[in-house]
């Protein structure tokens, strides 16, 4: 999830295609399935199995309410940044391209995640980037799928979601990497009794999973944890702060979203050393606003992908100047941009087209690097293969369309409570 998180990232979360005629195409259009249209010349590669489309349009599902809503806005900057680098670029085939969001609020509102699904699906998108939440993405992404349009999710980390369907990808590396090298961190840190504190959630219990393997395969004890989880709703932490307290951990690993300041401030009355808290991508955010100064400082983060330079952070806050969180901006831009080039490779903008063509365009079967749709698009043009090289510097999608290479970022929280980035530790990410 990255996948769920708090404050300024709090929560995350955190999923085939059918043979159509061209005449049941443009009878499918009045149903509002796709848009048919005639496609624009100069693109190459093979095309999907629909009628040709000429209108791409980039739906973003994320969250503008709810304990995820610290996101959205990035989200949203981020994939009209790059719908806007795309029709400077000279659009996708021929045509300038479009952009329709919809709020997807968070998991325990699972109406709305749907509606929301549905609300983009009527615009005949060519793709459905997000959501950033796993448990959105579970509720979901069935709507988007069976519909016939690809779902890239930017943030959703759950280890279940690798090979889920034809249809689903994404730009975030699943939480077998994240969670491998904050084990990793952990037992490097001489830690040898740990305590989990998690919530009961697909993106939570996943994480927990891996990272409990990873720190007892190095001979690390979990001494509370391993099994035990708190709900979602949960708002007194006391008696789960004593529990954790009672284990007698030497550090304690914190994966929840906004339920994090609750928790934090209960394990420092139960007397739980702060600073030896180490944090997931749910929770790694600016917390200067939450608890005393100096109260996190020492502690340590993890944010899967890649830390979004300054001068992408300063285009994103071109389009909206508001945005101060970039929780998976970086992730939700190339998610746009890689769609764009598929529906250009394979000559229509329909969603079959662009599933098909994703894989080609991130460079699976090698091809020229281009770090810029303009790039890209030149390399299309004259009948070149590519490999798309953008802002969260993943590898091409594997078989189980998860992103196979990827970094995670890690942070230390200084005196303010913020996190700062330190180092990026590169992984790979294992095929479903």
């Amino acid at each position: 999830m990255r996948k769920n998180m708090t404050n300024t990232r709090k929560t995350m979360r955190s999923m085939r295609s059918r043979a159509m005629t061209v005449a049941a195409l443009v009878a499918a259009a009045s149903m509002a399935l796709a848009g048919c249209g005639s496609s624009s010349t100069g693109a190459s590669g093979a095309s999907g199995d629909s009628g040709k489309q000429s209108a791409f349009v980039a739906a973003g599902l994320f969250p503008s309410t709810g304990s995820m809503a610290y996101i959205g806005p990035s989200n949203v900057a981020s994939l009209k940044l790059a719908v806007e680098d795309i029709n400077v670029a000279g659009g996708v085939l021929g045509k300038d391209a479009t952009s329709v969001t919809a709020d997807t609020s968070d998991a325990d509102h699972a109406d709305q995640n749907t509606s929301a699904a549905q609300s983009v699906i009527s615009k005949k998108p060519s793709v459905v980037v997000g959501p950033p939440s796993s448990s959105v993405v579970k509720n979901s992404y069935k709507q988007v799928v069976t519909s016939g349009v690809p779902m890239i999710s930017n943030g959703a980390t759950s280890t279940a979601f690798s090979g889920l369907d034809d249809k689903f990808f994404r730009t975030i590396p699943p939480d077998t990497v994240q969670g491998a090298v904050l084990g990793q961190i952990i037992a490097q840190d001489g830690i040898k009794n740990l305590a989990i504190a998690v919530f009961n959630d697909e993106y939570g219990t996943s994480l927990r999973d891996v990272v409990v393997k990873t720190v007892e395969a190095a001979g690390v004890n979990v001494v509370y944890g391993e099994k035990d989880t708190f709900d979602p709703t949960e708002t007194n932490f006391s008696s789960i702060a004593t529990a954790v307290k009672a284990s007698n951990p030497d550090a304690v690993l914190v994966i929840a979203f906004d339920q994090t300041v609750s928790l934090v401030k209960a394990l420092k009355t139960a007397g739980i050393d702060t600073h030896k808290l180490y944090m997931t991508d749910g929770n790694t955010v600016d917390h200067s606003a939450d608890f005393d100064a100096g109260m996190l400082e020492g502690s340590t983060g993890t944010i899967p992908g890649a830390h979004p330079t300054d001068a992408f952070q300063e285009r994103v806050k071109g389009i909206d100047s508001k945005v101060k969180d970039f929780t998976y901006a970086a992730e939700t831009y190339d998610a746009v941009i890689l769609a764009a080039l598929a529906a250009q490779k394979g000559g229509s903008a329909d969603g079959e087209t662009v599933a098909k063509n994703l894989p080609a365009v991130s460079g699976v079967s090698g091809g020229e690097k281009c770090d810029s749709y303009k790039a890209c698009l030149a390399l299309l043009k004259d009948g070149k293969d590519i490999q798309y090289s953008g802002q969260a510097g993943i590898g091409p999608f594997n078989d189980a369309h998860d992103p196979s290479t990827a970094s995670i970022g890690v942070y230390k929280f200084d005196a303010s409570n913020k996190p700062v980035f330190d180092h990026a530790q590169e992984g790979s990410v294992p095929k479903a």
